[in-house]
């Protein structure tokens, strides 16, 4: 089971590096799945992870239920959002209205979670270790 979550660890890892450089490929969502698999595959690439330059600051931050800061929050709408108008748009456009409903049903939800139950991480409270 352990290789299963290493596998999958990595193949998120990729994806969320991806994402990076594809404006529709979210990163963050991918690298918290690497995050979770490798907890519990490996506690060297988990360890790994965390210590990365660039996103252990706030995979640390979010484990530690300290939550993102606002400005993530803020890009993370813009592009949910963004992209799934430009989606919406498409459907609308061909007389689908069921597909267009169920991308805006998720859009919310996952707005909800975003601005209603993950906290926002303060200035001066962030994981600088």
């Amino acid at each position: 089971m352990k290789l299963f979550y290493n596998v999958a660890g990595a193949l998120a890892v990729l994806l969320g590096i991806l994402g990076i450089f594809l404006p529709l490929l979210p990163t963050t969502p991918f690298l918290l799945l690497a995050s979770w698999c490798f907890a519990r595959g490996s506690e060297r690439l988990h360890r790994w992870l965390l210590s990365h330059r660039v996103f252990g600051e706030y995979l640390r931050n979010f484990e530690a239920g300290r939550g993102i800061p606002l400005t993530a929050k803020i890009v993370a709408t813009v592009l949910l959002w963004s992209s799934l108008l430009v989606a919406i748009r498409r459907f609308v456009a061909q007389d689908k209205l069921v597909l267009p409903a169920a991308l805006a049903l998720m859009g919310l939800c996952v707005s909800l979670y975003l601005w209603r139950f993950l906290p926002t991480l303060r200035t001066g409270r962030q994981d600088k270790g």
